[in-house]
């Protein structure tokens, strides 16, 4: 409730306070998700990512439609930017959006195995990230003559109609399509919460399949359906155990492999067709990355030669490369081999369901039954109403005569209809067309032939009510639809089977040379490997300024190395990764070659070739966290781990161990203990806090850590602790500690 203020008025308006206004409202967390973010989710759900029964999500539907209703079926090609423009009467989403879901659909794109569009002008290609499409006002458009199966019926009430956004016009709920497209051309989606990825499988063995299926509840579908079909041809490696499950529950993984040759003449390999689920840029750039890693040496040369004749991607090779063998290590380092994960997520009645390939065909007979029965009902109805009037007309034909005398005898135009009801015992609609017929069509020619147009239209009648009343001749119309189907767009197979069982697996043999190396990391985070000869004849090392050395490891040129940063990272690389170089130069610089974040900094290296042993991070608050060395290891080559370590305190030290030894750490007012780092549980978690070492006095700090060695044990035993925490003695008669380093 509001009341005038009291102050005074400001140009004429009063103040004006409202009751409980600034009041704050508590709600729970749950109560808000459910009424803000439950019906976006909903929304995304059922009306924007995941496909229905007919093969299309709701922005496919929307276009094809608007293409049908624009006459695009059989009509010219138009500018894309025509359609574009009357999509958005359905789909109001903006024109970018609505381009870009049509040049998925077109045959220039390559996306789908069938393409619901034919177009003109350049739409990309599915296999290629950077060559992007033709703006719409360049291209043209119509809908290919596979559309004729996907509309057919439509405009016999075949299928639901609902408003369009604005209750302006009608748009179909779902189309009328002949054949089973949501398995003939792939669809992927991401909604909220779930997904959907439906590989594509060819046309006439998913035809064939859903012929069977209709004849044998218990058909044995991988009989006839061999397996998944990609635009992009290549092959399918085929594993039977996989395929049946993915048949069987919707959900599993396909192995793609591209398809090369090997051109001797110019010593270099032609890969022409790649998976699906990847770009030749993806390839390019994964090669070029194990180049320059050093992992991938029998290349001189990678170049993209895609042109209008299709994709080609040329890899030339040094002399002496056995070709087959490089392919079978590109293919387990790079996307020339990859997966495409399969989750058969599709709506039914609104419900998202995961479904097999038997449970998805036996859902689309259903719902293509309902579209037949619609149509023949619709057709029923047409046939009843034309019988209707002719039987009307018949028995204006006994006697002709008599109707031309009442027309004759009727002094008004508006009462002739009524005199013929009355006059031959007719009703109002079949007057009325009885009245129209011209005087012309009074021949003996037109009344035979209406009236063997009565025994005709008896005779579908009594058909149609015969199919509408019988199930299996509605499944013989289907099956006789889909042979038909399966001769007119039937294709050869372009995604080769390959057999799991026929592939030679080599196994890949690192070739990184390894030799003795050794490894020096500096304070301000530059590194050097040099070999041992080199570093006999010159061992004085060039650093920056007030830079020292802070690791020096004897090691390999295949040891994998982990750099700690002051960010809580880890960065993982190898010794192969870097050049030899000399103790005389400055090194590299490991923030740059790294690529760290910025303002990042080393402040430890580890050395190791099998993840074995323990990292020991020791911080400030006198906490120690002992981490196993293999929860860094990585199944990928990730080169950067997050949350490598605990920030809840400074860093001090960290230290490697291979195996359980002493350490003596150090405080700042001047105190030490040694303890065995068996006292110190592993923690699998690498950003562990750890556990309490140093019980630390006032204001100190934890300072240093070091590795006791055999040179130094005898010195601390005074030092030895049995149990954690503990204060630790002062170290007034140890040397400095610096001194104690390089003993």
């Amino acid at each position: 409730m509001a009341r005038k203020s009291k102050d005074n008025k400001k140009k004429g308006q009063p103040k004006v306070y409202i009751e409980n206004s600034g009041v704050v409202v508590y709600e729970s967390i749950t109560e808000t998700l459910e009424k803000n973010y439950m019906p976006y989710a909903i929304s995304v759900i059922i009306s924007r990512a995941l496909p229905e029964i007919d093969g299309f999500k709701p922005s496919h539907r929307k276009l094809l439609y608007t293409m049908y209703k624009m006459g695009l079926l059989t009509g010219p090609k138009t500018k894309s930017a025509n359609v574009v423009g009357q999509t958005m009467k359905l789909n109001p989403h903006g024109d970018g959006a609505i381009y870009e879901t049509m040049v998925r659909m077109t045959r220039g794109n390559e996306t789908l195995l069938h393409a619901y569009i034919d177009s003109k002008g350049n739409f990309g290609k599915f296999y290629s990230r950077d060559m992007s499409y033709a703006a719409s006002r360049y291209t043209e458009v119509k809908l290919d003559a596979i559309c004729n199966e996907i509309f057919k019926g439509i405009d016999k009430n075949t299928v639901e109609f609902m408003p369009n956004y604005d209750n302006t016009m009608k748009e179909p709920k779902l189309l009328p399509v002949a054949f089973p497209s949501i398995l003939v051309n792939s669809n992927m989606g991401i909604a909220v919460s779930m997904a959907s990825s439906i590989c594509p499988f060819n046309l006439d063995e998913v035809c064939e399949t859903c012929i069977e299926l209709i004849k044998n509840s218990n058909h044995d579908i991988i009989s006839t359906l061999k397996g998944p079909d990609f635009p992009g041809g290549g092959f399918v490696v085929y594993d039977e155990d996989e395929m049946k499950k993915i048949y069987d529950t919707g959900r599993g993984s396909v192995r793609l492999r591209s398809k090369y040759n090997y051109d001797k003449k110019a010593n270099c390999i032609e890969v022409t067709q790649i998976p699906y689920s990847t770009t030749v840029e993806a390839i390019m750039d994964k090669i070029v990355e194990l180049i320059k890693q050093g992992k991938i040496r029998e290349i001189s040369y990678i170049r993209d030669e895609t042109d209008l004749g299709g994709l080609k991607l040329t890899i030339d090779l040094k002399r002496g490369t056995d070709p087959d063998r490089l392919m079978q290590k590109l293919f387990k380092m790079t996307p020339l081999q990859d997966n495409f994960s399969c989750n058969f997520n599709i709506l039914i009645d609104n419900v998202p369901r995961v479904m097999g390939v038997a449970e998805i065909l036996s859902e689309w007979v259903g719902f293509r039954k309902r579209c037949v029965k619609r149509r023949v009902q619709f057709d029923l109805e047409k046939a009843r109403d034309k019988l209707h009037l002719l039987i009307g007309l018949q028995k204006i034909i006994l006697d002709i005569d008599k109707a031309i005398k009442i027309v004759r005898e009727t002094e008004e135009e508006n009462d002739v209809i009524s005199n013929l009801m009355i006059g031959f015992g007719i009703d109002s609609i079949q007057a009325e067309y009885v009245a129209e017929i011209k005087l012309r069509n009074l021949n003996k020619e037109y009344i035979i032939n209406r009236l063997k147009e009565i025994e005709n239209l008896e005779e579908e009648i009594r058909n149609m009510e015969d199919i509408l009343s019988n199930d299996r001749k509605i499944e013989k119309i289907i099956i006789s639809e889909l042979n038909d189907i399966r001769k007119k767009y039937g294709k050869a197979r372009k995604t080769m089977i390959l057999f799991a069982g026929d592939i030679e697996d080599e196994e890949v043999f690192d070739d990184t040379p390894d030799y003795p190396v050794n490894l020096f990391l500096s304070l301000s985070g530059y590194f050097k490997k040099i070999i041992p000869q080199s570093l006999r004849m010159s061992s004085e090392q060039k650093l920056k300024e007030e830079d020292y050395i802070i690791e020096h490891i004897e090691a390999t040129n295949k040891t994998e190395l982990i750099f700690f940063t002051d960010m809580f990272q880890a960065y993982k690389t190898r010794a192969s990764d870097f050049e030899d170089t000399k103790a005389s130069v400055m090194g590299d610089y490991i923030p740059a070659k790294l690529e760290f974040d910025e303002d990042e900094n080393v402040v430890g290296m580890i050395p190791t070739t099998d993840y074995s042993g323990y990292v020991l991070f020791c911080f400030e608050n006198g906490k120690v966290a002992k981490v196993p060395l293999n929860s860094y290891e990585t199944k990928t080559n990730r080169r950067r781990l997050m949350g490598a370590y605990s920030d809840r305190s400074a860093l001090v030290k960290i230290l490697f161990i291979d195996e359980e030894k002493e350490v003596m750490f150090f405080s700042s007012n001047g105190r030490a203990i040694v303890i065995n780092t068996e006292m110190i549980s592993a923690k699998v978690t690498r950003n562990t806090i750890g556990v309490q070492v140093m019980t630390l006095r006032a204001k100190s700090v934890l300072k240093d850590a070091i590795v006791v060695t055999d040179d130094i044990s005898k010195q601390i035993n005074k030092y030895r602790v049995k149990s954690i925490p503990a204060a630790g003695s002062f170290t007034k008669d140890l040397p400095d500690i610096n001194q104690l380093k390089l003993i």
